[in-house]
């Protein structure tokens, strides 16, 4: 089984080329009840009404889910991937740090399935997600290309 330590080591160095490394989006806690990723913004995230895009809470929310995920397979017999993600935006962001939490709804043999909060420097939601994960023998995972 790979160690938790191992994926987060996986993760840093695989960000370099990687929209998480772009964004500057980071891995802040885990645990086996939560994953907590994170980004600060700035002008980069906003769309041109001056607030954050509402795909950049999307892409923390699938973030913070797929890191769960890993962190519940052994990631040399398996690969895990988003295979369905909605999103609420409830309220909207101009400055601060952005918070996604995953939180584990339903853990199966095949499919994960997470509930994602994302919140703003005062801890309130602005954004409210569930993303299901595939989970796939690496073997399966490779020779698929639908």
């Amino acid at each position: 089984m790979t160690s938790r330590e191992d994926v987060i080591r996986f993760f840093e160095a695989t960000y370099e080329h990687t929209v998480l490394k772009t964004l500057g989006v980071r891995i802040e806690s885990f645990d086996a009840e939560a994953m907590v990723v994170a980004v600060d913004v700035d002008e980069r995230l906003h769309q041109p009404a001056g607030i954050v895009h509402g795909g950049v809470f999307v892409l923390l929310a699938e973030s913070a889910a797929s890191m769960a995920a890993a962190m519940t397979v052994d990631l040399a017999k398996y690969n895990v991937a988003g295979m369905e993600i909605n999103a609420n935006h409830l309220r909207p962001v101009r400055s601060g740090t952005l918070r996604a939490t995953a939180r584990p709804l339903h853990v199966g043999r095949t499919t994960l399935v997470y509930a994602i909060d994302v919140t703003d420097e005062q801890n309130r939601r602005v954004c409210v997600s569930r993303c299901t994960i595939a989970v796939r023998s690496l073997d399966e995972f490779l020779k698929r290309d639908d």
